[in-house]
């Protein structure tokens, strides 16, 4: 019997010790002697020996009520669920993972996706700009160039010089005198009313001519007028001083009527004969 009970202790040991912290283990193992002096009543059966059926129900009745008794006592300090609970979850789970997270999320997001921009710009600009602007700008232009632009028919004008010696040779008519019965004419290269029309001056070297009523406004771009010839011989020469050689444009000077018709009078020249100089 004693051994038996020395194994039941040993057995109960080694289940604190694996359960419990090395704290408590030390103090189970001062504790053996304990069941030993609670054990040593063993030779308690031999005092009575009458009654040894009787007293066959108690030995076994103290050793179970030793240790169930003093386990419970042990037993619950040994396991310390109190400690680990406390510290796992002040340290690790509250402290870290809930401070990083909200704090920078929520400032990044609301600076880049403002939609602010977007709406502003096309109000201000698309509605008002283009729909003012067309409308005003087009009726004013067509209108106007329809009125100026009458049929009319042409006369050209223009005066013919001879140059002074001092400036022969140079584009200028400082000093020249005028030309009578210089020979002028007006050629226009319409190709369907081909015309040449020729004019002489009167003494103040000037010269005024009419188109015939088939050459008109609409036409006095094809016309040019060209430098002929020179009655003197001393001034004969003709120069191309305001292109009198290649012909020179018509410049248009003014409209006016003559007999109840409407006329566009076009300016040319002057004109320059070179004359020849004495040596």
């Amino acid at each position: 019997m004693g051994f038996a009970a020395n194994a039941f202790v040993a057995v109960q040991l080694m289940l604190l010790l694996v359960s419990s912290f090395t704290v408590f283990g030390e103090v189970i193992n001062a504790e053996p002697p304990s069941y030993h002096h609670a054990h040593s009543p063993s030779p308690s059966p031999a005092h009575p020996p009458s009654h040894h059926h009787h007293h066959h129900h108690h030995p076994p009745a103290h050793p179970p009520s030793h240790p169930p008794h003093q386990p419970p006592q042990h037993a619950p300090p040994s396991h310390p669920p109190v400690h680990p609970p406390s510290h796992p979850p002040q340290h690790a789970p509250p402290s870290h993972p809930p401070v990083h997270p909200p704090s920078h999320p929520p400032h990044q997001s609301p600076q880049h996706a403002p939609p602010s921009h977007p709406p502003v710009h096309p109000p201000h600009q698309a509605p008002p700009s283009h729909p003012p602007v067309h409308p005003p700008a087009h009726p004013p232009s067509h209108p106007p160039k329809g009125p100026p632009h009458p049929r009319s028919f042409v006369a050209v004008q223009g005066v013919v010089y001879c140059k002074s010696c001092k400036y022969a040779g140079f584009e200028t008519l400082s000093g020249a005198t005028p030309v009578l019965d210089a020979v002028v004419k007006l050629q226009c290269n319409n190709t369907k009313y081909p015309l040449v029309l020729t004019t002489k001056t009167d003494k103040n070297g000037y010269f005024f001519l009419t188109a015939p009523k088939t050459i008109t406004s609409y036409g006095a771009h094809k016309c040019k007028a060209f430098l002929v010839s020179s009655p003197l011989a001393s001034c004969s020469k003709p120069t191309d001083l305001h292109y009198g050689l290649q012909g020179a444009i018509l410049r248009p000077e003014k409209p006016y009527m003559a007999k109840k018709l409407p006329f566009i009078l076009y300016t040319v020249g002057p004109f320059a004969f070179e004359p020849k100089c004495p040596r």
